[in-house]
């Protein structure tokens, strides 16, 4: 099998899974801007966590689908090249999804990170020493490309991991089976 047809495929899928976790990041941080009495906190708290395991499980099928389709287009597949098409799907997904929260952070909402290193320093200043709080002000402006290189590794870390579970039988090693 081609490379390109490998990746022009992963493309499609991964653009499906990145926008997935696109959606669910605004979401997120739209639910985060809610505001209320302790009541609504939890509300969205517990919503947050049931929308973030909704997502986790909604990717994970469908990059098994995503791949068992993958296999009944191409007959001569092989778990390698199986194997390939899942992590290149990962990683492409991931490339997505890092590019878009590295454009939020960036140019959308650029004073989040300065205001969350201003709220941790707030709260550990009486734990870490003067020299360690300048540390973390120097850090400050490399955390927008720290956040894209960690989102992008996790992401992809985590779809190859996947890729290596779900290629073991796609296509099926059974000759009795049907691909499935």
């Amino acid at each position: 099998m081609e490379r390109k047809t490998i990746w022009n495929e992963a493309l499609r899928t991964g653009l499906v899974l990145g926008g997935i976790s696109i959606a669910y990041t605004v979401i997120n941080i739209l639910l985060s801007k809610i505001q209320g009495g302790t009541a609504v906190s939890v509300l969205v708290n517990v919503s947050g966590v049931l929308l973030w395991v909704f997502k986790l499980v909604l990717c994970i099928k469908l990059f098994k689908v995503f791949m068992l389709k993958f296999s009944a287009a191409h007959e001569d597949l092989t778990n390698s090249e199986s194997f390939r098409y899942g992590v290149a799907m990962a990683f492409l997904s991931a490339l997505l999804y890092s590019a878009f929260y590295l454009a939020w952070i960036t140019l959308i909402q650029p004073d989040m990170i300065k205001d969350s290193m201003e709220l941790a320093s707030e709260a550990y200043a009486n734990i870490f020493t003067a020299e360690q709080l300048e540390s973390m002000e120097e850090l400050t402006p490399k955390l927008p490309a720290l956040t894209f290189f960690g989102n992008l590794l996790y992401c992809t870390l985590f779809g190859t991991v996947l890729s290596a579970i779900f290629s073991r039988n796609i296509p099926s090693r059974n000759p009795f089976s049907d691909n499935q």
